[in-house]
């Protein structure tokens, strides 16, 4: 469907992987090798029907019991789903701190697994910005630049990936607004404190419109907010509009409808 395929977009890619499943009775040697790998796809299948269906809760039970998995495929999403259950309202403080930090280990074993995996890199520092809320500002801008690095390498690998894009638009929208005191602390951490302007962030945003149209209410709020740090009402109003007509799939969706500005 439609939404199930728009969902997938959002950082999903398919892969046969190469996770090994054994049953508690021993298997001979070939057989077991063509069972593995029908047995990651299998996982993997369902796990992105899971997480087209908005089924968080399912898609974590899913994937954390293969934790100890060497497979990056699995990881990156077990990352992703413990961070999308880390958001969900009904998550206790003490959950969503858990599953922040969690998220992080298993996007970075993901890395270590393969570090050609586009996704893993992506998760990787989406999840290092989320530990950052739990350590303090100095050390969410301290790890600012290696959260860009891992999205630009996240692009390198997978050109096309409209969310990674997106991501890169944020970090450079975050720093062209960040207030005088951030900026302090950046300029006791770097010798070259990182910045950015709001035509940086613009050209991002646009950039993954352009990867994939339409795909995500927040790119298109962005590029309304963005267009407004900048004076130009007219395309703001064009593309808050679209944000608040875009047709609600997620939590996060109804969020950005509703956003006042």
């Amino acid at each position: 469907t439609q939404v199930l395929r728009k969902s997938l977009q959002r950082g999903v890619v398919l892969s046969t992987g190469s996770f090994l499943v054994y049953e508690a009775h021993k298997l001979v040697s070939g057989f077991a090798e063509v069972h593995a790998s029908f047995k990651v796809e299998d996982v993997i299948e369902q796990a992105d029907y899971l997480y087209g269906s908005g089924e968080t809760e399912k898609l974590y039970q899913l994937l954390v019991q293969h934790k100890n998995s060497d497979d990056a495929e699995l990881l990156w999403r077990l990352a992703r789903s413990s961070r999308d259950l880390a958001q969900l309202g009904s998550t206790s403080a003490e959950e969503k701190r858990q599953l922040t930090y969690d998220s992080l280990e298993y996007a970075k074993k993901a890395l270590e697994k393969n570090e050609s995996n586009f996704a893993a890199h992506k998760w990787y520092g989406i999840c290092l910005s989320d530990v950052g809320d739990y350590e303090g500002i100095k050390t969410k801008i301290g790890n600012a630049i290696i959260i860009k690095e891992h999205f630009q390498r996240a692009i390198e690998l997978n050109p096309k990936d409209a969310t990674t894009i997106h991501l890169i638009g944020i970090w450079c929208y975050s720093f062209a607004e960040m207030p005088w005191y951030q900026r302090k602390i950046a300029a006791t951490l770097f010798a070259t404190p990182p910045t950015s302007t709001f035509q940086e962030a613009l050209r991002y945003f646009h950039m993954a419109e352009e990867a994939d149209p339409n795909f995500y209410s927040k790119n298109l709020l962005f590029l309304g907010k963005t267009y407004l740090k900048l004076n130009n009402k007219k395309m703001a109003l064009l593309w808050l509009s679209k944000a608040k007509e875009y047709p609600a799939q997620t939590e996060e969706d109804k969020q950005v409808g509703s956003e006042e500005l």
